[in-house]
């Protein structure tokens, strides 16, 4: 017998991202699941059907049929990824349903004259183009929210900690600022990834010839024409082992992964029982301690930055394939590209969460200034000192006073030197607004 809310036995999902939860239930978890890669496939099938009827290499009737035909719906995916592993890819079992599926008179014209790995690796363009939709989305949502905090805290003054410690005074807008910059460089790399995105079309080594053979007076013209149906950029040439495009897509969401990082991190430090300076809108529980609001977006997006360059590693190494089509070398990159993609689209997520609800506090930003005493002025003392005693002599004396425990105010030379640590912030609100001057 059974109870909620257990319930009944039922069929469960492939992957639906149980030890994920940085990007479970996220835009680009459905956008580059097994559904979204099948229907990809599809896509780039009947996408080829149509460009070679474009062309007048195909009858229209064959492109409709492909086209009405490749609805992934219609396939069995565990029964694809079970056959794929007889010749190594998906590609090949899904051209033998989906010929079936088309029927004896149309059937000739699905995959003619493509390989495998034209399929698929338009197919992963597509996939990635889709899925960074929602990531910049959410990357937008993320530069508004840090560009509203910035804004706000333009002034709010708070330690600057190098090498761990307190050194000078600065702003969190100033802090909240750069964040945003680094969204900001995230974005421009990925729109420009994304836009240069390629269609891949050679055929069995990248000569075009089997185009050729079907009939096309000039198969050039054909991955142009292919493209154009994708919605993909026109390759210049086949990139069966040029593999510029999934290069530079692992750098751009291997980047954008580490620039959302740096916020979260900070916010892990600036969060700690004892510092406390901001807060997340919405702490995650403890399964142990029921006192406890962990910082868990921040905990997610930091997940992935840490994981992300290794993914991207091997996409780097994928760069060296052999011949005009690789063994390995191109079945390497699948699981690592879909991964940065996803770990990016949850990272984009949480980190529009955290920036929209973070709590900022002023307060104990001041009070935390105050740790220190004037010590954490000590660099504008010391200016002040070194027209008369030179910078080594103005440090020897600040050190020695404050061995002694005399304040400043006492130190010959001070007597009446601003020690207000807010008034100490150089240039962080000028700073400040020509960054948010970006757009």
């Amino acid at each position: 017998m059974t109870s909620e809310p257990y319930g009944p036995a039922r069929a469960l999902p492939l992957d639906a991202g149980l030890l994920s939860p940085g990007w479970a239930g996220s835009p680009v978890a459905s956008a580059t699941g097994d559904g979204a890669f099948l229907q990809a496939l599809l896509d780039a099938e009947a996408a080829l059907t149509r460009a070679q009827a474009a062309l007048g290499l195909a009858p229209a009737e064959a492109a409709t049929a492909v086209t009405e035909a490749a609805d992934a719906t219609r396939y069995d995916i565990l029964s694809l990824a079970l056959r794929a592993r007889d010749g190594g890819n998906p590609v090949i079992p899904l051209v033998a349903d989906l010929t079936r599926a088309v029927g004896a008179r149309h059937g000739p014209y699905v995959h003619r004259g493509a390989t495998s790995q034209d399929i698929l690796d338009s197919a992963s363009m597509l996939v990635a183009v889709r899925a960074l939709g929602p990531v910049l989305a959410d990357l937008a949502r993320t530069e508004r929210a840090l560009g509203r905090l910035a804004a706000a805290h333009r002034d709010t003054a708070l330690p600057g900690r190098t090498l761990t410690q307190h050194a000078v005074p600065t702003t969190f807008g100033l802090k909240a600022a750069g964040w945003r910059s680094l969204v900001l460089d995230a974005r421009d790399r990925l729109t420009a990834v994304r836009d240069a995105l390629p269609a891949q079309l050679g055929g069995a080594a990248g000569t075009l010839a089997a185009f050729g053979a079907y009939g096309a007076e000039d198969p050039t013209a054909l991955p142009a024409a292919y493209a154009r149906e994708l919605g993909l950029r026109a390759p210049e040439l086949p990139w069966h082992t040029l593999r510029t495009p999934v290069a530079d897509l692992a750098g751009a969401l291997a980047f954008t992964a580490g620039a959302l990082g740096k916020p979260a991190v900070d916010v892990l430090t600036l969060s700690r029982t004892e510092i406390g300076e901001v807060a997340e809108a919405a702490g995650g529980g403890s399964s142990a301690m029921p006192h406890k609001s962990n910082p868990v977006r921040s905990t997610l997006v930091v997940a992935a930055a840490r994981r992300a360059p290794q993914l991207a590693a091997t996409l780097y190494g994928s760069l060296v394939a052999e011949d005009e089509r690789p063994a390995g070398a191109w079945h390497a990159e699948w699981e690592p590209l879909r991964e940065l993609l996803r770990l990016v689209g949850g990272a984009a997520r949480d980190a529009a969460e955290l920036a929209e609800g973070l709590r900022v506090r002023p307060e104990v930003m001041r009070a935390h200034l105050g740790l220190t005493g004037a010590a954490i002025v000590s660099e504008r003392l010391s200016a002040e000192l070194s027209a008369t005693l030179g910078r080594a002599g103005a440090r020897d004396l600040l050190a020695r006073s404050a061995a002694e425990g005399r304040p400043p105010h006492e130190v010959p030379g001070l007597a009446g030197a601003d020690l207000d640590p807010t008034h100490y912030t150089g240039s962080a609100g000028a700073l400040t607004d020509r960054a948010l001057e970006r757009r």
